[in-house]
């Protein structure tokens, strides 16, 4: 049969009786045809077009890209198709319509339909299909529509398909964590996840089975999204499960903001995220340089949250009148924030010299109590202002401390560190301030409004670095003076001739710069026109000479108790800062002796002195005991608040724990020289790796971890235990390198992945026992591992996504419909074309080949002649052997029937007697 239409065809949906089938087109049309009227079809409707009168032609639609036609037992037919709506109807998300008798339903989607499947009661297309839902794929979801419900609900989703719904901007990675976290997230939010509007009846897709095998530790992933929502997930099986989704963006004030190109902005996107996983305080960056601290709790309550303004601001003097001769060095800006929306300068000699910076907010903070749902709750935000209009840089690291009460946040031109428990900012300096006098680099005194320093992006292409301050002055609050560390750096390296400035047409250029040496007796030379790029070279980034190197990012942040200054006698609290150039400063923290002052004493944050120089930027900075076991972070145990209501329980919750751990602290001697070495420090930047022995700061081990490349990650795991740790790197090449530790000896290398995405770049991450996560596209997470104690057990955890089913029974055809030809029956194969065909039609043409020999014909002839001879004596005699069957047959007859008559009479005779007269 062929039939033609005018507009493109683009499905077909046969009826159950084979008879009848249903086309749908371009035009937004519904053509009916019959196979007994091929020529034209029964009916055509446009269930969207819109007439303006009854004589007027129906105005085109968008075109209906498939539509299925299931029929009910004693009930109307369902017509289902996508697409279809009046071109006057913007956007480009397309709609499911349902039509089921007189009544037509429009099923809007969220994103565009890639393709829907009618699920029915029954297989097979011969019979009634009795349609119960329909599961519709979309590019980001797949929704399961209720056909059996009024309204037409979706069924809710019990497995997470929305892992993209907004962006992944960032993602971490707890492996081995503790087991009552994820019950914790769980249990707060499966509350919010309960939503109206969904089919009361259970999911109706089935299949599949899980595998035997398990870890024995659950796993945890947290993925950041461009909206500003964080989504707890989790990874301890093979298939993810989503446990509680947080939005950040309700902290704020709902504000839209446009980009340059008219593109509405990400305010709110993830771009950092810490979770301490013991006390459960979780601090999130975003991108508008603002930071948010959460604490964990299980009730809901009322709170206001902190808010603190702090500038990351790194300034130059450029006074005109600044001679060569003259000290011209830069100023630092150490200094506690402002509240919101106010600034003031330090005294009233700095604002007769320079004027008041102006200082813009781009977010604002709900003021007043809010309630807050249960889980985690915003206490701290900490605002970045804007500087003389220019904005800051992003947020590059980020760590806090729960044992000290202290978080700490860098970005591409300095580092804040702000108390949580008293809720105030203790320092925020530029990165070139926390070296002192002891700057290596020796930065040129130039104003960055007057050059501007070019960074890259993730891109790949250079843009202005907008990081500029005012000066130390203009800061109001208490200012501190950095510490020069002038006898360390005196005996690592001569100090040459200082920078000599000459000014000539309002700038100033650098004459001489003395080659430097490293901490660990490493010597790098800094030249007049560029820098060496295996130096320079960083994700915030990219400098070609020396009137750039005044950006310097902050890469890593680490609190650790350990030796800070060289030949310490005992440990002390420290903050361990990594920079883009390769340095590595520790920052000490002294907090108040007795815990119970820790509310009202001040905690005292100043730079050390001490300074290792890295190769390359500084990726990851661990801590190892005397036997080469990893010294984990201190942190808090989280305690239910709620069961706390005590105030002096409250404040002893609040108080830093005393460290009584004796293998971290070395005894104290009565002199330096007798100390020995009980820790050491790994850091591992973009090139290379060394073991520093502490506190005598003697490099013990190093290794070079890529000449042609550099590293993307880098990060010191354990293995099965803290005494099994190794340094696990991801080369940009594509290689996954793993080092014993204190030894750096090789232990394993594998071209794993080559670095074609910065995707992978932004979510790559190792964890613990081996594994790591990255995001290999928009949709889908990829999780490895090097442990090949995992390996052995993965094939029994991976489970079978089918199962096999047993075929129901085929409709039984009624006896009247196969009897009067109500319909084409089903055949298949071997039915059409096997042996059980029977013979080939007559109207089928069959070649038999000839032969050119007459008598070669003539032959076959005769013996054709003396088949078919034999042939009719056979029915001869069958019909001779019938003849004999039918006498006997009738011979038969007449026997049975004397035999019946004979046991009638016999009946009669004996039917009135008893038994007693026998």
């Amino acid at each position: 049969m062929r039939v033609q239409n005018t507009e493109p065809l683009k499905s077909v949906s046969w009826h159950h009786d084979g008879k009848q089938f249903m086309c749908s087109h371009t035009d937004g049309s519904i053509s009916t045809w019959n196979l007994r009227t091929p020529l034209k079809p029964t009916t055509v409707m446009h269930p969207h077009a819109q007439a303006t009168s009854k004589e007027s032609k129906a105005g085109p639609c968008k075109t209906i890209y498939k539509v299925e036609w299931k029929t009910v037992r004693g009930g109307d037919s369902f017509v289902i198709f996508s697409g279809g709506l009046p071109h006057e109807k913007t956007g480009k998300t397309l709609s499911l319509t349902v039509i089921h008798g007189k009544t037509t339903t429009v099923l809007e989607m969220e994103h565009n339909i890639v393709d829907f499947v009618t699920l029915c009661e029954t297989p097979w297309q011969s019979d009634f299909q009795e349609p119960y839902a329909i599961v519709v794929l979309l590019n980001n979801d797949l929704v399961v529509v209720d056909l059996t419900s009024q309204g037409y609900p979706c069924f809710q989703n019990p497995y997470p398909m929305d892992l993209h719904e907004s962006p992944v901007t960032f993602c971490t990675y707890f492996a081995e964590c503790p087991t009552d976290l994820i019950p914790a997230f769980y249990s707060v939010g499966s509350k919010g996840s309960k939503r109206s509007g969904f089919s009361e009846k259970e999911w109706p897709i089935c299949g599949g089975e899980w595998g035997t095998g398990t870890v024995s530790y659950p796993e945890i992933i947290i993925t950041g999204h461009a909206d500003g929502s964080l989504k707890f997930w989790d990874a301890s099986a093979v298939a993810l499960q989503v446990l509680y989704k947080l939005k950040t963006s309700k902290v704020f004030e709902r504000q839209k903001t446009k980009s340059v190109d008219g593109q509405e902005d990400d305010p709110f996107a993830v771009e950092q995220i810490y979770l301490c996983v013991e006390s459960r305080v979780l601090c999130v960056a975003g991108a508008s340089s603002h930071v948010i601290m959460f604490k964990f709790n299980k009730q809901e309550n009322t709170s206001e949250v902190t808010v603190l303004e702090i500038p990351i601001i790194y300034d130059i003097d450029d006074d005109p009148e600044c001679s060569p001769e003259a000290d011209c060095s830069p100023r630092p800006t150490l200094g506690v924030a402002f509240q919101q929306g106010s600034y003031s300068s330090a005294s009233e000699d700095s604002a007769k010299k320079q004027p008041t910076a102006e200082y813009y907010v781009p977010l604002k903070v709900k003021s007043g109590p809010q309630k807050r749902a249960a889980g985690f709750q915003a206490e701290l935000v900490c605002l970045t202002p804007w500087v003389d209009g220019e904005p800051p840089g992003r947020i590059t690291a980020l760590s806090v401390n729960s044992s000290y009460g202290l978080m700490a946040y860098g970005n591409e031109c300095g580092l804040v560190v702000v108390d949580i428990v008293q809720r105030i900012c203790l320092l925020n300096m530029g990165t070139p301030d926390l070296y002192g006098s002891s700057d290596p680099y020796q930065r040129v005194p130039r104003s960055p409004k007057k050059n501007p320093v070019t960074s890259m992006n993730d891109n790949g292409s250079l843009e202005q670095d907008r990081c500029r301050s005012p000066t130390s002055d203009q800061i109001n609050g208490v200012c501190l003076s950095p510490t020069t560390g002038k006898q360390q750096m005196a005996q690592r390296r001569p100090m040459g001739p200082e920078m000599r400035r000459t000014k000539s047409q309002g700038t100033r250029k650098l004459q001489k710069m003395q080659s430097v040496t490293s901490a660990d007796e490493g010597i790098f030379f800094l030249c007049t026109d560029k820098i060496d790029s295996s130096f320079s070279r960083s994700r915030s980034s990219s400098m070609s000479s020396l009137e750039n190197i005044s950006a310097e990012a902050i890469q890593w942040l680490s609190f650790a108790e350990t030796f800070c200054k060289k030949n310490d006698s005992m440990t002390g609290r420290s903050l361990w800062v990594g920079t883009s150039l390769g340095s590595v400063l520790v920052v000490l923290l002294t907090l108040p002796a007795n815990g119970d002052n820790r509310l009202t004493q001040p905690v005292i944050v100043s730079p050390s002195g001490t300074i290792y120089r890295m190769k390359g930027s500084v990726l990851s900075v661990a801590f190892l005991d005397s036997s080469g076991a990893l010294i984990p972070y201190l942190s808090e145990s989280w305690k239910d608040i709620n069961r706390n209501n005590n105030k002096e329980k409250d404040d002893k919750r609040m108080k830093a724990p005393v460290n009584n751990s004796s293998k971290n602290r070395a005894s104290p001697t009565s002199s330096s020289s007798e100390v020995k070495d009980s820790q050491f420090v790994v850091m591992a930047s973009e090139k290379q790796a060394r073991v520093v022995a502490l506190p005598s700061q003697t490099c013990v081990y190093k290794a070079n971890l890529t000449d042609t490349s550099f590293v993307v990650r880098a990060e010191v795991i354990p293995m099965k235990s803290l005494d099994n740790a190794c340094l696990a790197c991801y080369i940009g090449n594509g290689n996954i390198v793993v080092y014993s530790l204190p030894s750096l000896r090789l232990l394993y290398e594998v071209d794993f992945l080559p670095l074609m995405d910065m995707r992978i770049a932004k979510t790559f991450c190792f964890s613990n026992n081996g594994h790591g996560l990255y995001l290999c596209s928009a949709s889908e997470f990829q999780k490895f591992s090097i442990s090949a104690a995992f390996c052995e057990v993965l094939q029994d955890m991976l489970g079978t996504l089918f199962l096999t089913k047993d075929m129901p029974e085929p409709p039984k055809q009624g006896f009247f419909k196969g009897l009067f030809g109500g319909g084409p029956s089903l055949l298949d194969r071997e039915e059409l074309f096997g042996e059980a065909s029977g013979k080939a039609s007559k109207s089928v043409a069959r070649h038999i080949p000839g032969n050119s020999n007459l008598e070669h014909v003539k032959g076959q002839a005769g013996s054709l002649a003396g088949e078919l001879a034999r042939a009719r004596q056979g029915l001869t005699e069958r019909g001779e052997a019938l003849g004999l069957l039918e006498e006997r047959t009738a011979k038969m007859m007449s026997e049975a029937e004397v035999f019946s008559n004979t046991t009638h009479n016999l009946l009669l005779r004996y039917k009135d007697k008893k038994w007693y007269q026998f």
